[in-house]
């Protein structure tokens, strides 16, 4: 998929009937949400004997109490059963629910609606993990990201459209009944759909689903934990809700007394927001270059804060009745629309990739188990963002853009804090930048590369950032092993701690970090890592490769693995290489270059010797510095 475009899965049978699937429901869901509130606000005042308000909130509630109730239940399902038949079944539910729903929009039957509600959201409990975990399975590791970002794409497009019919109905004198056949076509469409999705392999057939929803929702917590990266991901992940919650809430309030607008504002506001992270999304994988970037995660995370002050910076000073078309054309409002959209465009960048990183990090056996995890801790994050709008706004006083202020801070501080616990969002975000900055590299080979288990690679060393490019290139996390003098750098030397780079240095010269270099090479091989050395053992200083040292030879003597022969073309002459004179000390002269990076076939343990391993690169490397 490396040159061709997201939208071509859209034309497989593998990907195409699951959006479809996925993009009606989100649809249905809002639909029928929003025009059960919309009629309780206008035409059920007094609903079970209780304020407006408060119907529509308990509204809410029941449609999101599910998630803590039945996300254990629905993971075990997922993990269990095959996903295309658990997808189906789960549509047929919704299409019951909707034919109850039905009777009750024609007849008025509001507090059975009330009920359905609470069913549509046990629905969505069961198809959100089996939604996310069988992404992985139907896509190659290059398709994720665009998977993901279409996924995520269609789902807020959904959202949005979904919201936007239901104000249009209500504008019909019957506007119940045209309701009840929508969102019976609507699940009808959707099951339809999914009778079209292939079949996949089960994840684990010999799980036993336990009838047990709170200790089952509890449980989810301890398998989300097992892996610590994936955790944070996914308070990543539900911290965006969070805001987007937050946001969104506002809107309405937002539009009506911050910009002295209509109701066209609020759908204005909406529409801006929802547009905004589905560009945001479908950037992702063009960004990414088809592959799993955290690189792209810090960018999506710094827009939103930095959209988020200026929307506070430039709220219009003296607001005056207006519509949405008002908001399009004047410019004092035209900022406050910009803002809006930056907001969502940097959130489509900030989850996309976490999305793909928490599919793919994630064990196929317990991966609908933690989306249905991420699945409760997003529902938890929107309950926490309703109570601080509560807080903020109505016991601390706080006026809207204050309090969008206020969440721009806060995501400063969680974004920092996440980035510290995880050092590889910033590494990526290091090495990201490179590539798009100063370098632009092709690569050959790298499928020579093992998937899985212990591989030691050898390159050629022109430039300080070698172990960058290498790093972004390959799939696997790799440890890089430096001349322990590069960590006396004030910058590149943070960057390689970073990256937790193991320093060596000549036994003659430190005798101690040479022993402990080897010792740590041995351990990352024994737990089957992937580690890097530079066998010349220093930057070239001419262009040329020079003679491979016998260290290599001494690590596959004490532990046999295979090795793969890489070669570096096109960095010599740049900013970082000796080329002019030393690396660093002169002005670069050039920006985007275009670099190689080749890999060879693997080197059996048995086979390797330093100088074999020097002529595999050579000729890899071929003539061009």
């Amino acid at each position: 998929m490396a040159d061709q475009s997201q939208f071509r899965l859209f034309t497989e049978r593998r990907f195409l009937p699951f959006f479809l699937t996925q993009f009606a429901g989100a649809f249905n869901d809002n639909l029928f949400k929003n025009a059960l509130l919309l009629l309780v606000t206008y035409t059920a005042g007094g609903l079970l004997g209780l304020p407006t308000n408060v119907v529509v909130n308990l509204a809410a509630f029941l449609f999101i109490l599910p998630f803590f109730l039945f996300s254990g239940i629905a993971g075990q399902v997922a993990d269990k059963y095959e996903k295309s038949l658990v997808i189906r079944r789960v549509k047929l539910l919704e299409v019951a629910i909707m034919l109850a729903a039905a009777v009750g929009l024609w007849f008025g039957w509001y507090e059975l609606l009330l009920l359905l509600l609470f069913l549509m959201g046990t629905q969505s409990t069961f198809f959100g993990p089996v939604k996310y975990a069988i992404l992985p399975q139907v896509l190659d590791d290059d398709e994720l990201v665009g998977g993901n970002a279409l996924v995520g794409m269609g789902t807020f497009v959904s959202i949005l459209l979904g919201t936007i019919a239901a104000g249009i109905i209500m504008g019909f004198d019957s506007a119940a009944r045209i309701a009840a056949v929508g969102v019976v076509l609507m699940a009808l469409v959707g099951y339809l759909v999914a009778m079209k999705i292939p079949a996949t392999p089960a994840g684990s057939a010999g799980l036993d689903i336990r009838l047990q929803p709170l200790r089952e929702t509890w449980r989810l917590f301890a398998i989300a934990a097992e892996r610590r990266n994936v955790l944070l991901s996914i308070m990543a992940i539900s911290w965006f809700w969070f805001l987007g919650a937050a946001y969104l809430t506002q809107f309405p309030n937002f539009a009506k007394v911050d910009l002295q607008g209509d109701e066209t504002v609020v759908t204005l506001l909406l529409a801006v927001f929802t547009v905004g992270i589905a560009v945001g999304s479908m950037l992702c994988e063009r960004l990414s270059g088809h592959k799993i970037e955290l690189g792209i995660v810090p960018i999506g995370s710094v827009g939103l804060s930095l959209f988020g002050f200026d929307l506070y910076m430039n709220m219009p000073a003296n607001p005056g009745p207006t519509d949405w078309w008002l908001m399009l054309g004047e410019s004092q409002y035209i900022r406050v629309v910009l803002d809006l959209l930056g907001i969502g465009i940097s959130g489509g960048l900030f989850i996309v990739p976490l999305y793909a990183y928490v599919q793919h990090e994630t064990p196929a056996d317990k991966r609908a188990r933690i989306i249905a995890a991420l699945n409760v801790f997003n529902a938890l994050f929107m309950v926490v963002s309703a109570l601080a709008g509560i807080v903020m706004l109505g016991v601390l006083g706080l006026s809207i853009p204050e309090f969008f202020l206020v969440l721009a801070i806060m995501n400063l501080l969680v974004a920092g804090f996440v980035y510290q616990q995880m050092p590889d969002f910033a590494l990526r975000f290091i090495v990201w930048m490179l590539s798009h900055t100063i370098y632009r590299v092709r690569h050959e080979g790298l499928e020579q590369i093992p998937e899985e288990g212990p591989v030691l690679l050898v390159c050629n060393h022109v430039t300080y950032m070698d172990a960058l490019v290498l790093a972004g290139a390959v799939r696997r996390p790799v440890r890089f092993v430096m001349d322990y003098r590069i960590f006396r750098t004030p910058i590149l030397g943070a960057v390689f701690r970073l990256a937790r780079t193991i320093p060596i240095a000549p036994r003659n010269q430190a005798p101690d970090i040479h022993e402990r270099a080897f010792d740590a090479i041995d351990k990352q091989l024994r737990d089957g890592q992937v580690v890097c050395i530079f066998p010349e053992g220093h930057l070239t200083e001419d262009g040329e490769i020079d003679r491979f040292r016998s260290g290599v030879e001494a690590i596959v003597q004490r532990y046999p693995v295979v090795v793969v022969p890489m070669a570096l073309k096109g960095l010599w002459g740049s900013f970082f290489s000796h080329a002019g004179g030393q690396a660093m000390r002169h002005w670069p002269r050039r920006f985007w270059s275009r670099i190689e990076l080749r890999a060879g076939q693997p080197v059996a343990p048995e086979n390797v010797t330093a100088q074999a391993l020097e002529e595999r690169v050579r000729e890899l490397r071929g003539t061009t510095l």
